[in-house]
């Protein structure tokens, strides 16, 4: 891996060590303490025990009384990032899945899903060829080499994958789609397979062309796509064991800035590029790639994935980069994992860290697999956010399920997250302001069952968080 960092980037990281609060804000304006009373009472809602995104009495504000301790402080005059929303991912399997329930039932779990008035899930990714969950393995171009993409189609996703997009999209226009490949065809790469390689520099304006029909392909299908990335993880190649390939950093910049953008932008195609789409560790990459002139000129952000590092990757690229966005593209939980369907807390922790370190979005990997965690052609057991039993249809959540309800059925589209200090132990916490003007706070507690109070100016709230819980707060401004 080549990581060059420019005496700019060093030179703003050295001055990165203050805390988001003191340096990250967008407005650093201090007056959010003397806002203005709010108005009306808190709705609450509760995951904890047997309850699930249940309804609790409402909350009042009340005048402030004395000591700040066991208080989280909201200052809305302090804003971050504007969110894209949340979603998860429709790989091969999870289509398949999907499309294996009844009409009426698929109808309603996409509409419980992605209605707007409902879980309202909005940015959602999409495998270009296949991933490790599908139900076999293919490209849209696989056999001999085809440099002219004579060979070229997209027919594989036409019996299900593209169906169930469109249903997606028809229960909530506003649908934002990333596609990622997990392979370029076979022939590009050095070993001539899908499975584990690298790419070969010789097939990048090909490949440039292949993202150009994939993309025009799917607009003609009446499902554009609003974002790609190069490579899903481009410094893995996964042991040769599933669809996979190495991009070395400066593969992956040379194809962006003298390929992929170019061709995008003759084909007069709008689709974002966003680069890495891999773990917290490689941020020092992410860095070097947007300091070239080149690639930075077409590039709208940086996905990540949290398997590997620290959130606060995500802070250390933007305090470099802030004219660039961050977006989390995958993570999801193990269907072997006697928590699979009670995890809530974990993901409520790891939801709250990706949104206070500038990410725009969270999407979860696969939306829908069976109970033994397949289709798979891969090495891992992943679980789907939501179980369709293979048997039966029936249609079981899971614990990162409930989380990703919290955050998802608050925080809408074009919400600016505003600050929110507050070290308690075992207590993670974030908030927003809405387009609407209502303000929603998500408050996960890992430990020990207590109270604490949520301060707004000269007014605040008693809560009760369970332990092992996530709680979802809501009021009008």
């Amino acid at each position: 891996m080549v990581m060059k960092l420019t005496a700019a980037s060093v030179a703003a990281m050295a001055g990165s060590g203050a805390t988001l609060a003191q340096t990250g804000a967008e407005s650093a304006a201090q007056t959010g303490a003397q806002a203005a009373a709010p108005a009306r009472e808190i709705q609450v809602r509760l995951t904890s025990g047997t309850k699930r995104l249940a309804r609790e009495a409402p909350l009042q504000w009340r005048p402030e009384r004395g000591s700040s301790a066991d208080s989280i402080v909201l200052d809305p005059a302090r804003t971050y990032q504007e969110v894209l929303g949340f979603g998860a991912s429709f790989t091969d399997a999870a289509c398949y899945m999907l499309n294996r329930l009844a009409g009426p039932a698929r109808e309603h779990l996409l509409k419980e899903i992605f209605h707007p008035s409902e879980m309202g899930f909005s940015v959602c990714r999409v495998c270009l060829g296949s991933s490790d969950y599908a139900t076999k393995m293919y490209s849209f171009d696989e056999g001999e080499p085809d440099p002219e993409m004579r060979r070229f189609s997209i027919d594989h996703d036409k019996p299900y994958i593209l169906p169930i997009l469109r249903q997606a999209r028809g229960v909530n226009p506003g649908l934002f789609l990333l596609g990622s490949p997990w392979s370029p065809p076979g022939w590009m790469k050095a070993g001539g397979s899908m499975l584990g390689g690298s790419m070969r520099k010789q097939h990048f304006a090909a490949y440039a062309k292949y993202f150009v029909k994939t993309l025009q392909g799917y607009s003609a299908e009446g499902v554009p796509l609003n974002a790609v990335t190069v490579q899903n993880e481009v410094d893995t190649e996964q042991d040769g064991r599933m669809p996979a390939c190495l991009w070395g950093q400066e593969y992956e910049m040379e194809f962006v800035a003298r390929y992929l953008g170019p061709q995008l932008a003759e084909s007069q195609i709008d689709t974002r590029i966003w680069i890495l789409d891999h773990n917290y560790n490689l941020w020092g990459r992410a860095i070097a790639e947007l300091d070239d002139p080149g690639v930075n000129r077409y590039v709208d952000g940086v996905a990540w994935h949290g398997y590997v590092g620290d959130a606060s990757a995500m802070t250390h690229v933007h305090e470099v980069h802030p004219e660039k966005h961050m977006y989390w593209t995958e993570g999801g939980s193990d269907y072997n994992d006697p928590r699979y369907l009670t995890n809530w807390q974990h993901w409520g922790s790891n939801v709250t860290g990706i949104l206070r370190n500038w990410s725009r979005c969270v999407i979860a990997w696969n939306l829908a697999l069976d109970e033994a965690g397949k289709p798979n052609i891969g090495p891992f057991d992943c679980g789907g956010l939501v179980t369709i039993d293979s048997k039966t249809g029936e249609v079981t959540r899971s614990g990162q399920y409930w989380a990703f309800a919290h955050f998802s059925r608050a925080i809408r589209r074009g919400a600016r997250r505003i600050e929110s200090s507050g070290d308690l132990e075992g207590i993670s916490h974030v908030a927003v302001t809405n387009p609407d003007g209502t303000r929603a706070a998500v408050l996960t507690n890992a430990a020990a069952g207590r109270k604490i109070f949520l301060r707004l100016g000269a007014m605040e709230a008693e809560v009760s968080l369970p332990a092992d819980s996530v709680t979802t707060l809501t009021w009008g401004a």
